[in-house]
């Protein structure tokens, strides 16, 4: 009995060693993985967000998370070497918000034949060989821009559409709902002009100048991201026609809102950037770990007008903005 007892002992340790280890593995909560975050750009207050949600579901899950993006949002060649110093690094994952649903195949494509898992968010590119999806709806923001046009114009109008840039998938998207909903419900209103703002305050504003310059009898306007909608903002403010001028902007920069309670624009739509960053993380720990991922999860977007700023589930989203 006396020489059972040390190996009935012993078989408990192994037992419990074997279910630390298989608590250790189980799958969407490994430990010590590096997964890399590649934002469009560094500038904006958005890719702060999608940064916040991101290392927080670092902390939560154990892993590291290395965060590099281009300064510029213009700059595809930037953001395609950084995906291929992390490529050399052999980090366990990237998420990435690909600046150009083109020009980053190959580097995505490259991501998957090394085996490097690689989860979009934000901005979609063209290709199948991803893990997820992680975005707003853009489309349906570009609808819900649309609607909210329509009725603050009483279904009659001339309005101006300032876009992003060419081949800005989640830009594109929410462009292409505003114009063709615009198009189809409202035949009172006319879209007379569009331009493109590019990726900087300072050259979204030099472009809405050029419309309200060219356009002197404007009823409204709709901006389809951060940069457009600040710049839009100044330059109707400049031209002393933020009163004549019905705004509709996209995305939830500090000028933004400011305008939005003090009546200077009509309203918002608004992304969860901290939700991006966030799931998009937990989707590569998720996929590495051997555990199942959605190939789209929706982030959600809402209408934010002045008379919601109180809500609780409003003040919520704009905190983690």
């Amino acid at each position: 009995m006396k020489k059972t007892l040390p190996i009935v002992a012993g078989l408990v340790v192994v037992c419990i060693i074997f279910v630390v280890i298989g608590i250790a593995r189980k799958p969407g909560r490994p430990h010590g993985l590096r997964i890399a975050v590649i934002p469009k750009g560094t500038t904006h207050i958005f890719w702060q967000s999608v940064r916040a949600g991101a290392e927080a579901a670092g902390r939560e899950m154990g892993v590291s998370i290395f965060w590099n993006g281009p300064e510029r949002e213009s700059d595809r060649e930037k953001q395609i070497q950084i995906i291929e110093d992390f490529i050399v690094g052999r980090v366990s994952a990237v998420v990435l918000a690909p600046l150009d649903d083109k020009a980053l195949v190959p580097a995505v494509e490259k991501m998957h034949d090394r085996g490097i898992p690689c989860v979009i968010i934000d901005s979609a590119v063209d290709t199948d060989k991803i893990v997820s999806f992680v975005a707003t709806d853009n489309y349906r923001g570009g609808v819900i821009a649309a609607r909210r046009m329509g009725r603050i114009l009483e279904g009659s109008g001339k309005i101006v559409v300032v876009k992003y840039m060419p081949n800005s998938a989640s830009t594109t998207n929410r462009e292409n709902g505003f114009i063709d909903t615009i198009r189809k419900e409202f035949g009172g209103i006319e879209i007379v002009d569009a331009k493109y703002g590019m990726d900087t305050v300072e050259t979204a504003l030099q472009a809405v100048e050029d419309l309200l310059t060219k356009n002197t009898e404007l009823d409204g306007l709709y901006a389809c991201n951060a940069s457009t909608s600040v710049g839009a903002l100044q330059a109707l403010r400049s031209q002393g026609r933020l009163d004549r001028v019905k705004m509709i902007g996209f995305d939830a920069e500090e000028a933004l809102v400011a305008a939005l309670k003090t009546g200077a624009i009509d309203s918002l739509v608004v992304q969860n950037p901290y939700k991006m960053g966030y799931e998009g993380v937990k989707a590569a720990v998720t996929k590495v770990g051997g555990g199942h991922v959605s190939r789209r999860i929706d982030t959600g977007v809402e209408l934010v007008t002045g008379d919601r700023l109180d809500d609780p589930a409003i003040k919520s989203l704009l905190s983690l903005q």
